[in-house]
């Protein structure tokens, strides 16, 4: 008589359980795994003059039945450029002008093409290295048209390696990089552009890899004279988008070459590339310090995250927390939010309503059920409005902690939530502390009270303008992603 197996003997058990070995192996050390070196960074603290910060920002708004801008940011961007005499530095997400064709956008990818190839035209011995990320190239799928040709020209082209990141979305990331991440990416598209219907068509297997959902996302341009650190994308469909950002100058600049070179290091460029640690301290100033001078710093991934929670708890009952947000949805930050509330901080945001992105209708997330939970708080010292959009985005990305005597700002790249501030995402920001009359902190104080008061054009909205569209359905699907983690936010 022939004896049963029993089931753990059974081979298909064992290579089973093997396979599900492997994967749970797979997805819990690209989770946890050690960073890149040079990644999550805090920089020294430099001290600045007054005259040597200057706050930047972009705003579409409503005036008299007509849309009008008032933005700034990108003619920094080519000034900035114009003047680069020995080396130029820039990391930025998205640079590409595809669009849906629905509105003249503003040729901001373009233009900035232009301008670097001129100057390096004019300047030969320029050392340019210009960092991106893939998705510019839709993951593998084509050529990035406004990035690519520079490196003809002599420029140091690199896209990120993100596979060398730490992995958001669990689950999915595991199997892929077990299965389908061995087949690459590169080939002849077949299938609609995510990005746009006018880019070229993508592969299956582009699609599959943008749904590892992370990136580098830093928008930083570097000289040798000044640095700016933005929540801008020089992308065309982004151009109406209101947006911050800050000019700084000084030895601050060798902090941000620093973590320039450790992405370049970890996605095989090539540091030579890079201005060399002699020709940073002959190429750039030391600044003189005075009584009005500020202290500043650069922040990197989670360290982002650890300043504004920091910030926060040292708030003082009485001091003013000021918050210019695209997406909120991190929970150390949202407690912060409400233990100064519950200190008698005076706590005032504007959101982005979420509803809209390049031409496609959003449904909200994750701005909507945050708000919504902060306002059921019933604290009167919380206090939301949203930002007035018509097809654009309120894409800045920065808080103001407004205290009696002493202020501090931190902008920059990163969105409050997990993928950009758990050391998923590549993001920068910059922190500014300096005396609550320094003419950036009643710069960026004045930039939001024009939108709360809606001086000079409708800028914002009361908090019920949009929170009667809330049904139920968003609150679950909110919380399953929040659980999947298969989101951009």
């Amino acid at each position: 008589m022939k004896t049963k197996k029993k089931w753990y003997k059974k081979k298909s058990w064992w290579m089973g359980g093997a396979i599900v070995l492997i994967l749970a192996t797979v997805m819990v050390y690209n989770r946890i795994k050690p960073l890149p070196p040079g990644i999550s960074y805090a920089g020294e603290t430099y001290t600045i003059p007054e005259e040597d910060v200057e706050f930047l920002y972009d705003l579409t708004y409503q005036k008299d039945g007509k849309e009008h801008y008032d933005h700034s940011i990108f003619d920094e961007v080519y000034q900035t450029i114009e003047e680069a005499d020995d080396f130029l530095i820039l990391d930025l997400f998205l640079v590409n002008g595809y669009t849906k064709g629905e509105r003249d956008y503003p040729k901001i990818s373009e233009t900035l093409f232009n301008k670097i190839q001129e100057q390096m035209k004019k300047k030969p011995d320029l050392k340019v290295v210009f960092i991106s990320d893939v998705v510019n190239t839709t993951y593998g799928s084509h050529k990035a048209k406004q990035i690519e040709p520079l490196e003809k020209a002599g420029a140091e082209v690199i896209f990120t390696d993100l596979n060398r990141l730490r992995d958001p979305n669990l689950i999915y990331s595991g199997i892929w990089r077990t299965t389908l991440g061995w087949f690459g990416q590169g080939g002849e598209g077949w299938l609609p552009n995510p990005m746009s219907p006018s880019a070229p068509k993508v592969t299956m297997r582009s699609y599959l890899k943008l749904l590892n959902v992370k990136a580098n996302h830093r928008k930083i341009v570097i000289t040798e004279d000044a640095g700016l650190i933005l929540s801008a994308n020089p992308h065309d469909a982004s151009g109406f988008h209101s947006n911050i950002g800050f000019k700084v100058k000084g030895e601050i600049l060798k902090d941000m070459v620093k973590a320039e070179k450790a992405v370049a290091a970890f996605s095989g460029g090539n540091e030579d590339s890079f201005p060399s640690n002699a020709e940073l301290e002959q190429s750039i100033k030391e600044l003189p310090s005075n009584s009005n001078s500020v202290k500043a710093q650069i922040l990197t991934e989670k360290k982002v995250q650890t300043s504004v929670v920091q910030a926060l708890k040292n708030a003082k009952k009485g001091d003013e927390v000021w918050i210019g947000m695209f997406y909120l949805a991190d929970r150390d930050i949202i407690d912060a939010i409400e233990s100064a509330a519950d200190r008698e901080v005076e706590v005032r945001m504007v959101l982005d309503p979420n509803q809209n992105a390049f031409g496609q209708e959003k449904i909200g997330l994750p701005n909507l059920p945050i708000a919504s939970e902060l306002h059921n708080l019933g604290n009167e010292h919380i206090t939301i409005r949203w930002y007035n959009t018509n097809k654009e985005q309120y894409h800045s990305k920065f808080i103001l902690i407004k205290g009696a005597n002493e202020s501090t700002v931190i902008g920059g790249s990163s969105n409050y939530t997990s993928r950009n501030l758990d050391d998923y995402n590549l993001e920068e920001n910059i922190k500014i502390v300096a005396p609550s009359d320094n003419k950036t902190i009643k710069h960026i104080h004045q930039y939001f009270q024009r939108i709360w008061n809606n001086e000079d054009g409708t800028f914002s909205l009361k908090y019920e303008k949009y929170q009667d569209k809330l049904p139920a359905i968003k609150y679950v699907m909110y919380i399953l992603q929040k659980i999947f983690q298969v989101t951009t936010y």
